[in-house]
Order: structure tokens, then sequence, then C-alpha cells
């Protein structure tokens, strides 16, 4: 597998921030505002020419801008997922999950991931730090509403992965000059080698994700059109995700990767899988669906004002061994649509 992931240039940040306000009420989805007001500050630190770039990117997202969370909802923002957000540069910006309504000296963590010609430090160092420590001492009418975050956090700390473990960047607030991230380190000591010891069965989606029509939904099952259900909260049949589905939309993912090609489609970056690997791996899924893997499933539709369509958890018979390995780059990487906001990741068990 590791001439499979090589092309990965990754960087994975994790972030703290610590309230440093006497209340503060977080967003529905935090990624999506956090994606403006970073963005939009990080446009305001360059050059015209470079800022274009960045403001064109943001403009489709203007409905996601901080509304007064003094409003009866008393809430930081409400943020539209209706178009796809997204920066100049590929990154992911993934909050992990935790409650709404911090109180001073609370943690706020989440991770920055810049992929793909973006994985470059200087970038983090030169453009995202700055804007960080701007929008967390902000004035901005504009942003600094009542209790919410901006201008309420202090930039604790930002860690590295270098494989399963973190790397201090910042500690205590105070930067670490010397330390240089590669795009390459996030894979160190990860042997993405199926796991024998005992069979997974749990996969747990902890963002809402939307993989759209499964790719082994038999022809005439499949719909021309949406249909209309009576129950709207009930995921289409053909909606659940499967152990194809989540592979297909891997190899979608890798296309970003992708070095010296534009346009890459998945079918090549799954040629780059040895032949006698991708023939045990369609064995096994065969073997498996053949046995009908899918024991139980809860997915509902995504929370309010988050992108995504389902969220949930899954049951299964066995996840095939070799499968085990993807299932989980797939974890690292986000699938489907809206990965920018951090949808379609996942948890295994």
């Amino acid at each position: 597998m590791w001439d499979f992931i090589s092309p990965i240039n990754l960087i994975r940040y994790l972030i703290v921030w610590r309230v440093n306000g006497a209340l503060v009420y977080l967003p529905r989805c935090l990624s999506a505002e956090l994606s403006w007001v970073l963005g939009k500050t990080i446009a305001e630190s360059l050059p015209t020419q470079r800022a274009r770039e960045w403001r064109k990117a943001l403009a489709i997202k203007d409905d996601s801008a901080p509304q007064d969370s003094s409003k009866k909802s008393a809430r930081a923002t409400l943020t539209s997922p209706a178009a796809e957000a997204a920066w100049p540069i590929e990154a992911v910006l993934f909050p992990y999950p935790g409650k709404r309504t911090c109180g001073q000296g609370e943690a706020i963590l989440w991770e920055l991931d810049l992929l793909g010609t973006g994985a470059d430090h200087g970038v983090f160092l030169e453009l995202i730090l700055p804007a960080m420590e701007k929008i967390a001492g902000i004035s901005d009418p504009q942003l600094k509403r009542a209790n919410n975050l901006w201008g309420r956090f202090d930039i604790q700390a930002v860690y590295a992965a270098r494989g399963s473990r973190w790397e201090p960047v910042v500690t205590d607030g105070r930067l670490d000059l010397h330390y240089r991230a590669s795009p390459n380190q996030w894979a160190d000591g990860l042997d993405f080698a199926p796991r024998l010891e005992r069979p997974l069965r749990h996969l747990t989606w902890i963002t809402p994700f939307d993989l759209g029509v499964m790719p082994d939904t038999p022809g005439d099952a499949r719909p021309s059109r949406p249909a209309r259900r009576k129950n709207l909260s009930e995921i289409p049949a053909q909606e659940i995700p499967t152990f194809e589905g989540i592979l297909e939309a891997l190899m979608a993912r890798m296309t970003v990767f992708w070095p010296g090609k534009h346009h890459v489609q998945p079918q090549e970056v799954w040629a780059q899988v040895k032949p006698e690997e991708q023939t045990a791996l369609w064995l096994q899924l065969q073997e498996a669906q053949r046995r009908a893997p899918l024991r139980r499933y809860t997915l509902e539709p995504a929370p309010k004002d988050w992108p995504g369509r389902w969220i949930g958890a899954q049951t299964f018979e066995a996840i095939p061994d070799r499968l085990v390995p993807y299932l989980e780059l797939a974890s690292i990487l986000h699938i489907g649509k809206h990965t920018h906001l951090g949808c379609g990741t996942f948890i295994l068990d």
C-alpha cells in the first residue's frame, strides 16, 4: 500500500484554543464560520493580486458571515451549507466534537489539514498562524459580537502529526521557530497493514457525510431523479454507505494528490494498487457482500446548518481485514462532499 499513499502530501495540525471570555457560544457548524473568518483575515493580509483568489473563493460563502449572537437564538452564527466552501489551497477544517457553550479557561480543539500543493509549513507560518493571532484579539464589530468566539480566545498550543504522535509547534503561546513540518511525516510509523488480531464491526461517522448513490446499487434501483419520501429523516437505501462506495469515494479523494497531472480519474488512482492486492481485496468485498455484511445502522439527517446529508453509525458482521487500511486512510483524508468543512470522517472499532 505504500506505493499507493506515497504521492499524498499532507500536514496535519492539532490546534488548541483556550477561551479567555466569561462565556462563549459556538456556532452550530464551527468549521463553516471558521473557514469564512480565517479566510477573510488571510485575504486582508495579502497584496491585491494574491488576495483576489481568496476573495473569489470566499464570495460564494458570504452567507457564512457571523450573525449577531445577541438575537433570540443566542448563537454566534447560522450558516447555510448550500454551496461548497473552499479556500484557494486544499485544506480541511475539522473541529473536534464537543459542547457548544464554553466558559473561561475551557479548551477548543480543532484540526487543520493542509493537502496537496498547499501542504507547506511556510503557508501555516506566514498566512494561517498570523490570521489566528489576529482573530484571537479581533475588535472588528462585524465579527466580535456578544458571546461569540472571535476576540475571546488565546492560542494555547499547536501540534503537527508525525504518524500517530503529535509534536509541539506552539507551546503556551510560544512558537518553536526551529520546527519544520514536512508533507510526508503524517505517515511516519503508520503501517496501514490489515489487522488480524480481531475483526472490526463498527463504523461511526463523527461528522456528516454525503457520498451520493452507492456504486454497487443495482442499476434498476438507481433513481433518475430524487425520489419523494414520506419520511424525510430516513436515509434512502441506495445512499447507505457500502464498503465499495467508501472505497470509490477514497479513490475520488486521492485525485487531489496526484502529482504532475490535472483531471486525474479515480480509476487511474486505483491502477496504482498492485494487481494481486486488487484481486485479494475485491474477493473479500464480494464475499462480504454475499454474506449481507450490514447488520444494522442508525443514520439520520445532518444537524441543522451543517453541510453533508447524514450522520450516525453502522454495524457490520465484520469489516474485511484487507479493507481496514483503506478505511483508515479515508478517515484521515475525509471523503465525499464538503471535506473542507470537515465532513466525511469516521472512527472504526
